[in-house]
């Protein structure tokens, strides 16, 4: 057992409580008691930590990253990323590529991150299955908050880039829509004959996207560009389809417009040097004009894009161009968690859900030299300054 007292909490709850005065008492990986007072008797039983004068926030969470999937310092032969000899590759997972023992997994958490969204790339059209996963451990089954979260797709310049250099479709924009649509009817087709109870021969593609036609699991777009996200929108419309607008770095252009599709926003990466076109218009003014509209947001690192261990500085760069503070830390807390659908774990302060807590020295929104304390992962102190 664990009890940390005496610091500030920022409990991300529904009431957006900011607790002074209080403990946290964590068994058996969970959060058991939040409390001004703590039986004496379970106290003397405890390991205690005391956080006076110090920030406590739930474990920062990143809604899309592809960490472990693409290793540090190694190259071609630790770059799992991408499969990138098929546009259509549903069938792939993402956690059957993430390295566990790739060092930036731990840099990560020692700076408060404690769980991750895992994406296959965008080379493909449709890339393949992505995984929530908790950045503490030795091996990837032991680490899964949810295997299946979403199904990654990807419209505009990279599939037309890497299939357009293959000479093979697509090469357009036009093609992209076109073979997703396709793929989609032909899922259709294949699951009415399957439920139908017509013979069928097994296609692990097709198998893989029923959970996305029956609306089981969003579709997590890469659109980085306006065109890109309406086209993407379109489609999401005529399949009837639930999504995340995952970059969305020209969305703060059309915020108006997208919020009234009431899709939750991705945001990011908005740090470092503009690699391709569809990147000019990327801001840390994004999350703060996507949030005044009305849409739900998070902040990503696209890490390796920017090493995930930057998330707390991401979003402090967002708070410093607008972006209200609380919104700022429910963008990497509880909306990650949402939008992910693994907020009964993570994401905030409450009973029952999982002991992922950070402690730090100062605000990580407004103190560059913030130190992370402590790392508590599964109420395992993971990480001790």
């Amino acid at each position: 057992m664990l009890i940390i007292k005496n610091g500030k909490i920022h409990t991300m709850n529904k009431e957006c409580e900011v607790l002074e005065g209080f403990s946290i008492l964590i068994e058996d990986g969970k959060i058991k008691e939040i409390n001004k007072e703590i039986n004496k008797e379970i106290n003397k039983e405890c390991e205690v930590i005391d956080a006076k004068g110090k920030f406590i926030y739930p474990g920062f969470i990143d809604a899309h990253s592809h960490i472990g999937l693409h290793e540090s310092a190694i190259g071609k032969e630790g770059a799992d990323i991408n499969e990138a000899t098929d546009p259509i590759t549903p069938q792939l997972r993402a956690i059957d590529g993430i390295y566990p023992q790739d060092e930036t997994l731990k840099e990560a958490y020692k700076k408060g991150v404690t769980s991750a969204v895992i994406c296959p790339g965008s080379a493909n059209i449709i890339g393949g299955l992505c995984s929530a996963i908790k950045l503490y451990g030795n091996r990837i089954d032991n680490m899964i908050i949810k295997e299946n979260v979403a199904m990654k797709c990807a419209f505009g310049e990279n599939p037309k880039r890497v299939y357009g250099n293959l000479s093979k479709s697509p090469a357009s924009r036009m093609a992209i829509s076109a073979i997703f649509r396709e793929t989609l009817f032909k899922t259709q087709e294949y699951m009415n004959k399957k439920e139908s109870g017509k013979d069928i021969s097994f296609d692990m593609k097709y198998e893989a996207l029923i959970p996305v036609l029956k609306k089981e699991l969003p579709l997590k777009v890469h659109a980085h560009r306006e065109d890109d996200i309406f086209t993407a929108i379109r489609i999401a419309k005529e399949f009837d389809l639930n999504i995340t607008l995952d970059h969305c770095t020209s969305g703060h252009n059309i915020a108006k417009e997208l919020a009234m599709e009431k899709f939750p926003a991705i945001v990011g990466p908005s740090f470092g040097h503009r690699t391709k076109f569809e990147l000019k218009d990327k801001s840390f003014k994004g999350p703060k004009i996507l949030n005044e509209a009305g849409m739900k947001i998070a902040i990503t690192t696209d890490s390796p894009v920017t090493p995930l261990e930057y998330l707390p500085l991401c979003a402090g760069l967002a708070a410093s161009e607008g972006l209200d503070e609380y919104e700022t830390l429910k963008a990497i807390t509880i909306n990650p968690a949402e939008i992910a659908r693994i907020d009964n774990r993570v994401g905030s302060i409450e009973i029952n859900k999982d002991a992922d807590i950070v402690i730090t020295d100062k605000n990580p929104l407004k103190d560059l030299d913030y130190k992370v304390e402590y790392t508590i992962i599964n109420g395992e102190i993971v990480y001790k300054k």
